[in-house]
């Protein structure tokens, strides 16, 4: 096993990783506000076009599970730049292609090497201070979660404009200059371990059966994110009907409204550093499931739906770093494959929490969302507490010991 190099970061640094993170992830969602020109394009069906954001999802999860151990194996650095003119590429042939299922192709490859992102939060990990790596890693989470929510408003407004090609030319263009700005600026970060991609796959379950910290955070950031997934399935059809009679757009722009999630991942960090990580994680149990109880009671007008939005979005991004804060912290040879197991973990939570929201729906539409919504949050606060403060103190401490 390699040793890391000791390296500062300066801000500039941090900003760097956290746009490169925010524009990899924005790249999954250009798609979403655009799929009626695209069908109109290529004259295809409505049917048929709504199958590029599930392909694009696909892609994301092969990605996670095939590519993102890479980072333990592979000189980070390099490894970044590469996933980064890929991800150009596939955006590339996105854009100009004239065939459909080319685009579709092009599609499940931007979901694969768009795990750049899950590349990034590791690295910004590694290099940080054990006392500012859950500042570090608040702020790249920062970049990230706005690159998701931002993704989808400006892609309807340039599609609006120039056409949905245009997106597809701009976000290549973008990566080539997060390439450039990644080979520039970014440190060079040695492999951890001279492990075969094989043995690396292998690895994932043993770290995961033997690190009870990264178990715990897992099945509570599954639960968390199933709630936020079965919430915005459900938000446009909610407002598509009475009393609201909203259009698509509308349900777009609360997305905006999250943005204050963004805020929470910096003060999450901030509580991990200083050894609150048990205060912060279960301030956004508390607020996830409060969110519930406000769309619940609330959500029959939009000002009680941006008061639960603000408090979903707040919760999930404290639940996120603070976890990811703790998980960093077990084992510095292993951090690309602990993300891996962590963020696998939480995709399907947020895929289960998407299919529950139609079936919750069916059975009694925007009370019965609210409920299983609930009942998620519930559930990983029971998890939280069940832990106890003995295992969060132990995250500590392993995390003092690992640095």
């Amino acid at each position: 096993m390699l040793n890391r190099p000791a390296v500062g970061l300066p801000f500039r640094l941090v900003l760097t990783m956290a746009a490169a993170c925010g524009l990899a992830a924005a790249s999954i969602y250009y798609n979403q506000p655009m799929l009626a020109g695209i069908a109109a394009s290529f004259g295809t069906s409505s049917a048929s076009v709504v199958a590029i954001p599930t392909i694009t999802q696909a892609g994301f999860a092969v990605g996670l599970v095939l590519l993102a151990p890479l980072g333990d194996r592979f000189e980070r650095r390099r490894l970044c730049t590469m996933l980064a003119l890929f991800l150009a590429l596939a955006l590339f042939i996105a854009g100009v292609t004239q065939s459909f299922s080319t685009l579709m192709v092009a599609s499940l490859l931007i979901g694969i090497f768009a795990t750049l992102a899950q590349q990034i939060v590791p690295l910004a990990a590694h290099l940080a201070e054990a006392g500012s790596r859950g500042r570090v890693v608040g702020l790249v989470m920062s970049g990230l979660l706005l690159g998701v929510l931002v993704g989808r408003v400006i892609a309807g407004a340039v599609a609006q404009a120039f056409g949905w090609r245009m997106m597809f030319i701009i976000g290549s263009a973008s990566m080539i200059a997060v390439a450039a700005a990644i080979r520039a600026l970014l440190p060079q970060s040695p492999p951890q371990h001279l492990l075969g991609f094989r043995e690396l796959l292998c690895s994932l379950w043993p770290i995961a059966r033997e690190e009870p910290v990264l178990r715990h955070a897992a099945a509570v950031g599954a639960f968390a994110y199933a709630g936020f997934g079965l919430f915005w399935s459900t938000l446009a059809i909610y407002l598509s009907g009475p009393p609201f009679s909203l259009g698509p757009a509308v349900s777009g722009l609360f997305g905006l409204v999250g943005i204050v999630g963004a805020l929470a991942a910096p003060l999450a960090g901030r509580l991990a550093d200083r050894e609150n990580s048990r205060a912060a994680l279960r301030a956004g149990l508390l607020s996830l499931s409060s969110a519930f109880v406000v769309f619940a009671q609330f959500g029959g007008s939009i000002l009680g739906l941006i008061a639960g939005v603000v408090l979903l979005d707040f919760g999930v991004q404290m639940v996120q770093v603070t976890n990811q804060s703790a998980i960093f912290g077990l084992r510095p040879d292993a951090r690309s494959r602990i993300n891996t197991i962590y963020m696998a973990t939480y995709f399907v939570g947020g895929t289960l929490g998407s299919t529950a929201a139609s079936v919750a729906w069916k059975l009694g539409q925007w009370p019965m969302v609210c409920s299983v919504g609930l009942a998620c949050s519930l559930v990983a606060l029971a998890i939280h507490l069940a832990a106890g403060p003995s295992q969060l103190r132990s995250r500590v401490e392993r995390t003092s010991r690992s640095s």
